[in-house]
């Protein structure tokens, strides 16, 4: 009689774990020293196609010889056993929700794995840009000040910088220049004292990321220029 489905071992897999204390698949594939996917491989009924270090492995970890475990997962061995225990439809539905929860778990881990990612990309952005984040601000008001600075020809290259800043949610806290109320929270003095709502100049700009606090803005206080 022809097959409709290909073998499911996983029923047969566990005894055989259970017998030597391994509690998972995974656990299975670190003690074998083979990858997870070979541990698959072999719950499928493609042991015949598995290579025999790969098998030879499995079958120490699992505490049985080489020809023991492929006769336990043998077509010949699941056809011996398979109307007594377990339908083709039944097989089939068991490795399809084991195939569902696997492809859950790898889903969430590779989510898991882009956001830290990310994060890791980022933070190494900003520490390499922290010397010109802090002092690039401060060097294109001084060449908007004089025309005739040659620097300025330098501003329109910058932009993409800020664009690149602007996607992280990255924004100054106040341009170079401005005068506002002193904030000790978002502002640093440069020289002099100031009480909480003084005025201060902007001399250094800092930036902020959400709620988060990257870099204070440096200021100075207006009456001690």
């Amino acid at each position: 009689m022809s097959r409709s489905s290909a073998p499911d071992y996983t029923h047969r897999l566990r005894s055989l774990m259970q017998s030597v204390g391994v509690l998972s698949f995974k656990a299975l594939s670190r003690l074998a020293g083979v990858s997870e996917w070979q541990v698959q491989q072999l719950r499928q009924g493609r042991v015949a196609q598995m290579q025999v270090g790969q098998v030879q492995k499995l079958a120490e970890a699992l505490g049985r010889s080489l020809p023991e475990l492929l006769e336990l997962f043998s077509e010949e061995s699941e056809l011996s056993n398979e109307a007594s225990q377990t339908s083709p439809t039944d097989a089939l539905e068991a490795q399809i929700t084991d195939l569902k929860q696997e492809y859950q778990r790898l889903q969430t881990q590779l989510a898991e794995q882009q956001d830290k990612l990310r994060q890791e990309f980022q933070q190494t952005s900003l520490q390499a840009l922290e010397s010109l984040l802090l002092q690039l601000p401060t060097a294109i008001y001084a060449a908007q000040q004089n025309p005739q600075v040659p620097a300025t020809r330098l501003v329109p290259l910058l932009r993409p910088i800020d664009q690149l800043l602007q996607s992280w949610g990255i924004e100054a806290i106040a341009p170079v220049g401005e005068e506002l109320a002193y904030d000790p929270q978002h502002h640093q003095l440069m020289e002099g004292s100031a009480q909480p709502g003084d005025r201060v100049r902007v001399r250094y700009t800092g930036y902020r990321q959400g709620e988060r606090l990257l870099y204070r803005a440096k200021v100075s206080p207006i009456n001690k220029e």
